[in-house]
């Protein structure tokens, strides 16, 4: 992923080689067993090919729990423990979630029944691809800025069908370190896709994803897919890791009312996603208003979760 120059499609990370982890500090597998699971791996993601050609035919909850348990089989296969933390949304919401991999993709579709919306280059992914437009991914052509408002409406029209909609408005992956600050995203989460939720009625709903080797106990970058690395070395990392786990915490609702800034709202969820510590689920009182810090935003919180595929926008 080389850097571009900063503008509205093409967000930059200020990470590369030195966010992801030293030789020899993460835990590994044997060899045996690092080809075991790639075969494995390889092996869903032809499954996958297969269920895209029969989902069309399927009811619409057969095939979204049919994509669910896909997702969390090939996240499994290469040797990635799912631990969810949360309840996530069953009907109608945007969710939102911070990017650090490849794996980000698995862990939402594996967790939450969405559409994705993903840069139009997607499509063309051999087997990946053709999952995703069998399963209604919403695809971007980032060097059409003028087509963005109508990517916003088939994503409110979504919404407004009764479908959740996943994004990762920060456009591109990055370590999410706490001390990383020159690795963050500019612009921070794109707030477009929230006109979507705030069109359509819907609810947004934090998603933060966190990667840990449960070996060490410790958080890692292992499963990240960083600057200029190719797909292939990330997924050798992936395979050789031990005791990979990667924890979902599924966010109190946000509920924007219809006169909502986009920008507004995405500070807020992007203050959820990132100022609430991994694995903390916040507890807050059914209709009490809340004042997102560093926001100031007005919401009406629900119980949590009710309700890269680098998107840029």
């Amino acid at each position: 992923m080389t850097a571009v120059p900063f503008d509205l499609w093409r967000p930059t990370s200020g990470c590369d080689d030195k966010c992801l982890p030293v030789p020899g500090e993460t835990p590994t597998v044997p060899a045996l067993r690092q080809v075991a699971r790639l075969l494995a791996g390889v092996g869903m993601l032809l499954l996958g090919a297969g269920l895209a050609a029969v989902l069309p035919v399927l009811p619409a909850r057969d095939g979204q729990a049919a994509v669910r348990a896909w997702a969390r089989g090939t996240a499994r296969a290469f040797g990635v423990r799912l631990v969810v933390r949360g309840r996530p949304p069953r009907r109608r919401a945007l969710v939102a979630a911070n990017h650090m991999s490849w794996l980000d993709i698995l862990v939402v579709l594996a967790v939450a029944p969405t559409r994705m919306v993903a840069k139009r280059e997607v499509r063309s992914w051999p087997l990946i691809g053709l999952l995703a437009a069998a399963a209604g991914t919403v695809f971007v052509d980032r060097s059409r800025p003028r087509a963005l408002p109508d990517t916003v409406r088939r994503v409110a029209d979504a919404l407004r069908a009764g479908r959740a909609v996943a994004v990762f408005p920060e456009g591109t992956t990055w370590c999410a370190g706490e001390d990383a600050v020159d690795c963050r995203p500019n612009g921070g989460f794109r707030p477009a896709m929230f006109q979507a939720a705030i069109d359509a009625g819907a609810p947004v709903v934090p998603l933060r994803i966190a990667y840990r080797c449960a070996a060490t106990g410790e958080s890692t970058t292992a499963t990240a897919f960083l600057g200029e690395e190719t797909l292939l070395r990330s997924v050798r990392r992936v395979v050789a890791g031990r005791g990979l786990e990667v924890t979902v915490t599924v966010g109190a609702a946000l509920h924007p009312s219809r006169d909502a800034d986009r920008r507004v709202l995405a500070r807020a969820a992007e203050s959820a996603v990132h100022l609430v510590p991994a694995g903390a689920v916040p507890v807050r009182r059914a209709g009490v208003p809340l004042a997102l810090p560093s926001t100031g935003l007005p919401v009406r919180p629900s119980r949590p979760g009710a309700g890269g595929l680098d998107l840029a926008a």
